[in-house]
């Protein structure tokens, strides 16, 4: 029995040098796994580490093996042993919980993203509104919200197809996302409506965003002729509804409806234009 235990001890530190070089396959699917940062970096330190440790572990093991005094050599084996068993689990686990992590989040994000435009779907969208709304009632910031929607977008549907107006509601989310702070909000509020939400934003600086995400949707070749079988650029135009919160709005459906109201006076008023609730349409002469 002693000397089965003591033919186990021996080749006790063989075993965790080949755990920690098994170790490095998990440790290298673990830095792959995890986002670009702090936590990255961080691990990159550890793994720097866990490297010196495998290194001087190696260095020790040798060593050992070719001392007599089994009493000593019992007793490194074993912790050695034990740290390699711990690195090798540390490693296992994190790169798993990397894994539930990621998952989760991707789920999270397909929870609240439209899959077509890839901005935010009506019901963060309802969930942000609130929010945003809230903060502004209670500690009195600005907030504004621009009601957008796309110019006679049916007769893109009935002309081009439902395809190629899948294709231009997409390259229009990017493009409106691409123009917007990373503090706003846009979310698809229904069919081809959006919504942006500005937090710390007054009417007229609202209006000033609105004028410019009008001039560039205006500009912007949506599907180029070489995509479109009729060899022609779809280009599209928007009319934005701008409202602003007050102290005379008094819950979120309020707001809604003010610029839902402005963006339809845009329209009647001859479309492609910017029109904020309770003024004549508001056309910036310049932007940035």
């Amino acid at each position: 029995m002693n000397q089965l235990f003591y033919t186990v001890i021996n080749y006790l530190d063989i075993v965790g040098i080949a755990l920690l070089i098994i170790t490095l396959i998990p440790l290298r699917k673990l830095m792959h796994e995890l986002p670009h940062g702090s936590i990255r970096k961080l691990w990159q330190i550890l793994s720097g580490m866990i490297l010196f440790f495998i290194a001087t572990y190696i260095v020790i093991a040798l060593q050992f093996r070719t001392q007599n005094d089994f009493s000593s050599k019992e007793i490194v084996c074993i912790v050695l042993f034990l740290g390699s068993l711990f690195v090798f689990l540390v490693c296992i686990l994190s790169l798993q919980t990397a894994r539930d992590i990621k998952r989760i989040y991707t789920l999270e994000i397909e929870n609240i993203t439209d899959p077509l435009m890839s901005i935010s779907n009506r019901r963060h969208l309802d969930q942000k509104l609130e929010e945003e709304f809230s903060k502004a009632a209670r500690y009195g910031l600005a907030f504004s919200i621009l009601m957008i929607d796309i110019d006679r977008f049916k007769n893109v549907n009935d002309t081009y197809g439902h395809d190629t107006g899948d294709i231009v509601l997409k390259k229009l989310g990017i493009l409106i996302n691409a123009l917007i702070r990373e503090t706003d909000t846009v979310a698809r509020h229904g069919g081809e409506e959006m919504m942006l939400l500005c937090p710390l934003t007054d009417g007229h600086h609202a209006a000033w965003l609105a004028e410019r995400l009008r001039c560039e949707i205006e500009k912007c070749v949506m599907v180029s002729s070489d995509m479109e079988k009729e060899g022609r650029e779809i280009l599209v135009t928007v009319s934005i509804g701008v409202a602003e919160f007050s102290s005379d709005v008094f819950c979120v459906t309020d707001l809604v409806k003010r610029a839902d109201e402005a963006m339809y006076q845009a329209k009647g008023e001859g479309r492609n234009r910017v029109c904020v609730y309770g003024n004549s349409p508001y056309i910036t002469e310049t932007y940035s």
